[in-house]
């Protein structure tokens, strides 16, 4: 399933400074093993030593939040869009 990824401006860097990737996957999991795979690092900053999300971070799948999903295991339907928000602490 081909779904659109958009980028945060900080990690631009690892996607060749691209806002917007594309990658396939039937879950968020999934996404992130292949962007990881296409943009070697971007999961090593979204994600801590033991494999989970960092805290700062939030995913949405078609602008619902994943935490009140399925988290990591939520479905990202065809032509979907994930997005990548860092938290803003101040």
């Amino acid at each position: 399933m081909a779904v659109i990824v958009r980028i945060p401006t900080l990690l631009q860097g690892l996607t060749n400074n691209l806002s917007e990737v594309g990658a396939e996957g039937a879950t968020v999991r999934q996404v992130m093993d292949q962007l990881d795979e296409k943009y070697p690092g971007l999961k090593g900053r979204i994600y801590d030593d033991s494999g989970k999300l960092r805290r700062f971070v939030n995913i949405y799948v078609n602008d619902e939040d994943i935490r009140f999903l399925e988290n990591e295991d939520t479905p990202v339907p065809d032509g979907g869009e994930l997005s990548i928000i860092p938290s803003i602490a101040g």
